[in-house]
């Protein structure tokens, strides 16, 4: 019993993958979570008309953690076509004689949920009984929490998925000497990356198409946009999975080494396909969503479900989806030349 746990043991600690996943993975896990869902020193911007609301009022809203700027009445009174044309304002404040006191938001998100918190705090410490009406430029106080992210969860879901599949197809079919007895052919690297992708693709669009339809139509998920866009942003997502499949199953030999490799691929994307806002991590940290495949799919899809956006406005998304699935096609190429030598 012994000397099988000292085998073991020596097994586990020449597998650098299973040390990385064991040792480095949950650090690193956790100081993500920890800066994305920490503490964060935000300051809410909050537009409120100075002249037409009591000194005390400006003065309360001032002592909290609060930027307070002073907007006209007309802004104040068209407070939603304001917060679209300044989005650096996350509220504006209103006291009205027929309505009472009013908070518009650009929409339900962390940085809104602190502005609304703080200008509560300040209309209760001067009258806790006072009643405050919260509406969404976008979206609705009564909205689910599904209704809210699911934009995020169709991204997420489709993209996983996707990537467990065709990375594990692939591994197998270098571990079953398929692919070594295909490259003994005239057929070129690039053809075989191409075929590969082209094929779990049809099945990747399919899985999109499908999620889409059932999200909208059964679960009766929100959506404001064309849904003809969020299925092309869908299909780019789910086609850019198969290719980032394929790239991290160049570097796995068996599938247990891929999914391993797990925590250092998936899991950080999570974090950056929309379920904190980007500018709310510290250190610039939000900057790296750029370089995660998964973003520009959860933005175009938001995008459209949220906003209500046409192509005019997400195809910058949609070009980063096609320019990450072409540079990973030229990255799968060069990669399965110079590690497999087949």
């Amino acid at each position: 019993m012994i000397y099988l746990a000292k085998r073991v043991i020596r097994q586990t600690m020449n597998d650098k993958r299973s040390v990385m996943m064991i040792i480095v993975a949950p650090l690193l896990i956790l100081t993500l979570v920890y800066f994305l869902l920490g503490d964060s020193d935000y300051v809410p911007t909050v537009g409120i008309n100075q002249h037409a609301i009591k000194a005390s009022i400006v003065t309360s809203l001032k002592a909290q953690d609060l930027k307070v700027v002073n907007i006209s009445n007309n802004h104040v009174q068209h407070a939603k076509h304001y917060l679209m044309d300044h989005q650096h304002v996350d509220a504006v404040f209103n006291l009205d004689k027929n309505s009472g006191m009013e908070i518009t938001l650009y929409e339900a998100s962390k940085k809104g949920a602190k502005a609304a918190s703080e200008i509560q705090k300040a209309m209760a410490a001067l009258n806790p009984s006072a009643k405050i009406n919260i509406s969404y430029v976008y979206g609705k106080q009564e909205a689910s929490t599904f209704d809210t992210l699911g934009y995020v969860f169709l991204a997420l879901f489709s993209f996983f998925l996707v990537f467990i599949i065709s990375g594990m197809a692939l591994v197998r079919e270098r571990s079953g000497g398929t692919l070594e007895r295909l490259l003994m052919t005239p057929i070129k690297r690039s053809e075989v990356i191409l075929g590969y992708t082209l094929g779990y693709s049809v099945f990747a669009v399919i899985q999109a198409v499908l999620i889409v339809f059932y999200s909208i139509f059964v679960l009766k998920l929100s959506s404001v946009g064309n849904i003809g866009w969020i299925l092309l942003a869908m299909v780019l997502l789910a086609v850019t999975a198969v290719s980032y499949g394929a790239m991290i199953s160049v570097f796995a030999s068996t599938e247990l080494q891929l999914v391993q490799m797990i925590p250092f691929t998936i899991i950080p994307q999570v974090f950056f396909s929309g379920l904190i806002p980007l500018d709310l991590i510290p250190y610039h940290l939000g900057d790296l969503c750029y370089i995660m495949p998964i973003y520009y799919g959860a933005a175009a899809i938001k995008a459209v479900m949220v906003y209500g956006d046409s192509f005019f406005q997400i195809w910058g998304y949609l070009l980063g989806q096609i320019s990450y699935a072409l540079l990973l096609f030229l990255l799968n190429t060069l990669a399965l030349k110079k590690f497999r030598q087949l």
